[in-house]
């Protein structure tokens, strides 16, 4: 452990964690973290075209993201993951900057899913209570409630965090496998809605591009068991393999599902938020089977939920992990005295989630809300990722690698880099017919908003640190000679 490692984990006593995952625990984790099918819909409503932008995506950004993560955990396998290894290169105040906006991708990301696991949960009660996925006073107010549940379940405790993430793991492989069965069905009933002329690129409609960097963003992932460096068992030797296979799994969910959604309606039907329930609810009544619709739906719900619960506790966690309530209020680093949880940082999360979901419904409909808040996180979200790329690159210079391995670093982090750049710039154009002005103020505002906050509170910080120094120093300057003898 480096000198610069050593105070964050002295202070978080990560080395009282318990190695209690292994390859199969990080396979399902990765499963769950990035084969979020809630967010294919969003990506198959722009498209057949998709499918090349997915294959462009999987290559210039999921496989550099793999080999990413790979080589800097084995460098750096300690608690922390990406603002260790930001830090470690480039510095306090950019480590700091990438675990805030890593932090608030997830504040963001979180009420997206939930939105998700409303439009999945009116399936189960049948078309009356479907009509109302479009209702923003239903969707809003589902969202709000299950963050409340999501906040007293978090601060009670994680007795049950593991399986709920398995639940969730375990949900999106059922949905991916449902959804594909069924298409299968359909292509050999000969009633798809997808052709071969479908797939030729033609890039006409500029909005088209948009999808890239929600596609970035669907393939986040790969660096979160990083973050719990000190729970793996030997890191070293299970994290490659589990990379790997989690990366197969989930890019082959993603591309099954999405083909299997315009297998099932032509892209314009889509719906981006049931559009999963929706492509399943359809095909099954082709199919004389719509009594799988319900129960599919329940679980397809509890999966979603058990993604959410996932995502908030891990995310509230960063702060802590990453060092960065040392420049945040003290309350953050409060601990629940009977629960043992950070319920102040639990709760925080809950209230600017909350009010993400009510402001992003102004001037908007509940699509549009929903898109906007993708975008939003999409921007977020990449920023790290540049970082996590850049500090491949610095890494290949600053050690001793065979000069094939050096240019094979160097190649993903600039693919990455790239990559990242352009999905930051494309979540900029709205991927639907939308009140382009409200998006842009909306999503330029936001994230404005969230990187300013961001260097207020480090030079805050800074500022607070400079001036305890200086106290020190002006004290022991006025001490006499025979005390700070005794001191010494």
């Amino acid at each position: 452990m480096t000198e610069t490692e050593a105070p964050v984990a002295a202070e978080l006593g990560t080395e009282q964690l318990k190695k209690v995952l292994g390859r199969r625990d990080l396979i399902l984790l990765f499963v769950a973290a990035v084969a979020n099918l809630n967010i294919v819909p969003a990506i198959a409503a722009a498209g057949p075209l998709t499918l090349w932008i997915w294959l462009i995506a999987l290559w210039t950004y999921f496989w550099p993201q793999g080999v990413a993560v790979t080589e800097l955990s084995a460098v750096w396998p300690g608690e922390g993951g990406i603002y260790l290894w930001t830090k470690n290169s480039f510095g306090e105040m950019h480590g700091f900057l990438a675990a805030w906006c890593y932090w608030l991708a997830n504040v963001v990301y979180l009420p997206t899913v939930l939105l998700s696991c409303i439009g999945a949960a009116v399936y189960v009660f049948g078309p009356a209570v479907q009509a109302q996925a479009n209702n923003p006073w239903f969707a809003g107010s589902g969202a709000i409630l299950l963050l409340i549940l999501l906040l007293v379940l978090n601060v009670r405790g994680e007795s049950s965090g593991k399986w709920i993430t398995n639940l969730g793991g375990l949900g999106t492989l059922v949905g991916a496998l449902v959804i594909c069965a069924l298409a299968a069905i359909m292509l050999g009933k000969h009633q798809s809605a997808l052709h071969s002329a479908s797939f030729v690129p033609k890039f006409s409609n500029w909005r088209l591009l948009a999808i890239f960097g929600t596609i970035c963003y669907s393939l986040q992932g790969l660096d979160l068991a990083s973050i719990k460096g000190d729970e793996i068992r030997e890191p070293r030797k299970v994290l490659p393999g589990a990379i790997l296979w989690g990366g197969l799994i989930s890019g082959l969910a993603y591309m099954g599902a999405t083909v299997a959604m315009l297998v099932a309606l032509p892209h314009e039907q889509i719906g981006v938020m049931t559009g999963i329930l929706q492509s399943i609810s359809s095909m099954a009544d082709r199919a004389s089977l719509h009594i799988l619709v319900a129960p599919v739906a329940l679980f397809e719900t509890l999966a979603i939920l058990g993604t959410a619960a996932a995502w908030y506790s891990g995310a509230a966690r960063l702060p802590f992990v990453a060092g960065i309530d040392h420049y945040l209020p003290k309350a953050l680093g409060r601990v629940h005295p009977r629960y043992k949880t950070p319920y102040v940082a639990l709760l925080v999360f809950a209230v600017l989630a909350a009010l993400l979901v009510v402001v992003s419904y102004l001037g908007a409909s509940v699509s549009e809300s929903y898109l906007t808040l993708v975008s939003i996180s999409v921007v977020l979200q990449l920023i790290p990722n540049v970082y996590m790329f850049a500090c491949l690159i610095k890494l290949s210079r600053h050690r001793r690698y065979p000069r094939y391995e050096r240019k094979r670093m160097v190649a993903n982090g600039a693919y990455g880099i790239s990559a990242s750049l352009l999905g930051i710039a494309l979540a900029f154009v709205p991927s639907e017919e939308t009140h382009v002005l409200m998006y842009e103020l909306k999503t330029i505002g936001a994230i404005s908003f969230v990187i300013l906050l961001a260097f207020a509170f480090y030079l805050r910080a800074k500022l607070r640190i400079n001036a305890g120094h200086k106290v020190d120093v002006a004290l022991i300057a006025s001490m006499p000679k025979s005390k700070f003898t005794e001191l010494s």
